[in-house]
């Protein structure tokens, strides 16, 4: 894997667990992106062993900050 695509499979993993996010709990749409950041930030360590080795390698840093600024700007 290449540090060029660590970005890109980091937002994906982040989106998979907040479309997830969102079907749980559609209140959470109204949600602060801090709030959201923390929610999702809790579910990607709970679920951490359901992904991929390569997945697990890519979010096992991950910081709600990181998680929030993904949420807060839009890929190109």
């Amino acid at each position: 894997m290449t540090t060029e695509k660590a970005p890109v499979n980091k937002r994906q993993i982040v989106n998979r667990f907040l479309a997830r996010l969102m079907k749980d709990d559609p209140q959470m749409y109204y949600a602060s992106t801090s709030e959201v950041a923390r929610q999702l930030y809790v579910m990607i360590k709970e679920h951490n062993n359901r992904l991929s080795v390569e997945e697990q390698a890519i979010v096992r840093g991950i910081t709600n900050e990181e998680i929030e600024s993904l949420l807060g700007f839009k890929q190109r």
